[in-house]
């Protein structure tokens, strides 16, 4: 069956570049246009992945800072409680808190030890899950500061009023709940490398200055070395190794990074800004795109590449102290513009946070033996697709890694580091691709892609030393 698949897939697709070099809904989807892609090249790298795969497109959704307890809270089936402990083992009940909060959670190395309280040999394992109360967090302590909601911010949940549209989601498609940070420290800048290349060149913390090459050799990043003893701002922060781009690159395949322009929030959690090579070289002006709400026009274009990724500003970024409640409609807006396009039944959509940014959470991360950074906290995981499974809960370990792996197996391409290596694929248990691809409805939301469109720039940096 897989090998008749396959062949019916690249004669179809070879019918449809003979005859009009267009895409159509439903069967093989819509093919790349213009210069993202030629179609022979689509067709040799169909065929060299295993060819029964209809997903021609996959598109990274990155969202700020939520833990799985805090941002799906109560979600029916899925793993997830309504109380932690601190040190003294006291019973803690979860308490609303919303998007909008204009203060944050202390999110670094330093956090994520004291958070997980761990038991270990090494800094940060066998964690206990009790130490989130430590302290902090930047409301309450001082008069300049706004008011803490409770006595324990970190042990908080965003109210199901303000996360309706990822509710909407994981009821039409696929929540993952055993999904964590591929590093340990709570950082962003480390996070976004993971997302890239499946690894941060043992880089820890953030940046002391501009995030990647733009601050020169003196702009220095912290190292972790094996026994996780931090070398404090050991290397410049402009790295250079393989990334999944540099792949796509090989194998003449198209990938665009959309983000903020730089120096901003967005470019602060721009990963490629932070790559020697992709930041000096023509990938950075053809393939990081800015500002973010250009993916909304290329995709209406037909410019969808193979591969996309796309950060939020710090307003729809979901982030502690941004004040502002519109990441859900910022992600369901990118979504709906994909479900309305003639991509739909090619693409398959991950949306993901990139750290639990100091929220609490109940599930202890589990310890890699293959990676000095380990797992960092439970982050949510949501897979969209026409092919994705209805409702599901998928239980299975993810990690950054699992993304990239997915793409990875998808255009036969090789592996770049452990993490993509060792990974579990979602494609097995979050994907049903011997169903007729299900029809797209579109997510609910309190603004649209009007609203993003209108919105003015975010230039407020977060995420930084």
């Amino acid at each position: 069956m897989r090998a008749r698949l396959n062949r019916a897939l690249i004669t179809a697709a070879a019918v449809t570049i003979s005859l009009c070099g267009c895409g159509s809904r439903g069967g093989i989807g819509a093919l790349p246009t213009g210069d993202m892609q030629t179609a022979s090249s689509f067709v040799t790298h169909l065929s060299s992945s295993g060819g029964d795969s209809v997903i021609q497109h996959v598109v990274i959704i990155i969202q700020e800072n939520r833990t799985m307890d805090n941002l799906f809270y109560g979600y029916p089936k899925a793993d997830t409680q309504s109380y932690g402990y601190n040190e003294e083992n006291q019973k803690i009940p979860l308490e609303p808190v919303g998007l909008q909060v204009l203060w944050d959670e202390p999110h670094d190395l330093g956090a994520f030890i004291k958070d997980c309280n761990g038991t270990g040999k090494l800094p940060g394992t066998d964690c206990r899950m009790n130490g989130f109360d430590w302290g902090g967090w930047s409301c309450g302590e001082k008069s300049s500061e706004p008011p803490c909601p409770n006595a324990n911010p970190p042990y908080s949940y965003v109210p199901h009023q303000e996360t309706k549209p990822y509710f909407a989601m994981a009821q039409q498609y696929v929540l993952a709940d055993k999904m964590f940070a591929s590093n340990l420290d709570l950082s962003s800048f480390v996070a976004h490398q993971y997302l890239v290349a499946a690894q941060a060149d043992s880089t820890v913390n953030y940046p002391i200055g501009q995030w990647g090459c733009e601050g020169g050799t003196g702009d220095t990043i912290d190292t972790l070395s094996k026994e996780r003893v931090v070398s404090k701002y050991g290397i410049p922060a402009c790295l250079n190794y393989t990334t999944l781009g540099d792949e796509l690159d090989k194998a003449k395949l198209s990938w665009r990074y959309y983000a903020s322009v730089d120096n901003t929030s967005g470019g602060l959690w721009s990963a490629y800004q932070a790559v020697k090579h992709i930041y000096y070289g023509p990938d950075w002006k053809n393939d990081v795109i800015n500002p973010q709400t250009k993916f909304f026009s290329d995709v209406k274009k037909g410019k969808l590449p193979v591969v996309t990724w796309i950060t939020p500003t710090c307003a729809n970024s979901d982030h502690s102290g941004c004040g502002a409640k519109t990441g859900p409609s910022w992600v369901a807006s990118l979504v709906n513009a994909i479900g309305k396009s003639n991509y739909w039944d090619s693409t398959a959509i991950f949306v993901l946070w990139d750290d639990g940014g100091g929220w609490y959470d109940h599930v202890p991360p589990p310890y890699s033996k293959y990676n000095y950074d380990g797992f960092g906290m439970r982050v949510p995981l949501l897979v969209i697709s026409a092919y994705a499974k209805q409702n599901y809960i998928s239980s299975v370990q993810y990690e950054f890694g699992s993304i990239l792996k997915f793409i990875e197996q998808r255009f036969g391409l090789p592996t770049m580091f452990a993490n993509d290596k060792d990974a579990n694929s979602p494609e097995e248990d979050c994907f049903d691709f011997s169903q007729s691809p299900r029809k797209f409805t579109p997510i609910p939301a309190e603004y649209n892609q009007g609203y993003f469109l209108r919105q003015p720039p975010d230039p407020r940096p977060v995420d930084t030393e």
